[in-house]
């Protein structure tokens, strides 16, 4: 039997906490609910939820806090609550490791839909594959990612969006393409997909800065570029002359 995907629901308003327990309840889920952050982090490491819906604003402790204290534990996915509307504070909370956010107010359903598509992310395919690409070497059915004999620190969205661009190398993506295929989103803010891209290139590139493998396209958005095979010379040009 599968057990109910556990929802931990960080946010110190109660009306807000209480209606999307009944709405995690009614798909399903099994929900914890916490009114700060020192409860929510507690609450992680005894019954280890399998995502986390963080208010970003919380008494004491700041959501973006908690984001990176869970972080440093296991790797949980996060969508973040916002009240607030600059662009500046939403790509600050998916800088600190949120897979996703939601702005103040929101629609329950869309965020029980949000967290159902995360979820079904993160479970895995039903068949085992690997992808590779020189040093960088991706296992599907363990969500891994290996470069260079290091695992690589990625989120559930990271991973993801590394995956797509494993299987679609050299096609050139706009960011709402991205959205669409990645996230699962028919609408939203692509300042979402210039944060992880450049997250996962700060895990996956040799140097960030001038990025080999995500590349961008001008006008466009972005495109992954395999690292050239290295062809072995042939005994005519290995021997010595």
């Amino acid at each position: 039997m599968v057990s109910a995907p556990r929802i931990l629901v960080v946010d110190d308003d109660p009306t807000v906490s209480d209606v999307v327990r009944r709405y995690f309840d009614k798909a399903g889920m099994s929900v914890q609910v916490a009114a700060d952050g020192i409860t929510a982090l507690e609450i992680a490491a005894r019954w280890l939820p399998d995502l986390v819906v963080l208010d970003l604003m919380l008494p004491g402790m700041s959501g973006l806090a908690v984001c990176r204290a869970l972080r440093k534990s296991r790797d949980v996915p996060v969508i973040m609550l916002t009240a607030l509307g600059e662009e500046s504070d939403r790509v600050l909370g998916l800088e600190q490791g949120a897979d996703d956010y939601l702005t103040k107010p929101f629609s329950p359903r869309e965020l029980v839909l949000r967290v159902q598509s995360i979820l079904r992310r993160s479970t895995g395919p039903d068949v085992a594959e690997v992808l590779t690409d020189g040093e960088l070497v991706v296992d599907l059915g363990a969500r891994q990612a290996i470069r260079s004999g290091d695992v690589l620190p990625l989120t559930t969205r990271e991973f993801d969006l590394l995956v797509f661009f494993l299987r679609h190398p050299r096609q050139a993506f706009d960011r709402t393409q991205l959205l669409e295929q990645v996230w699962g989103w028919t609408f939203g803010d692509s300042a979402t997909v210039t944060v992880h891209v450049r997250r996962l290139r700060e895990k996956i590139e040799r140097d960030a800065a001038v990025p080999q493998r995500i590349v961008t396209v001008w006008g466009v958005g972005y495109r992954y570029e395999p690292v050239p095979a290295v062809v072995p010379p042939t005994k005519a040009e290995s021997a010595p002359s």
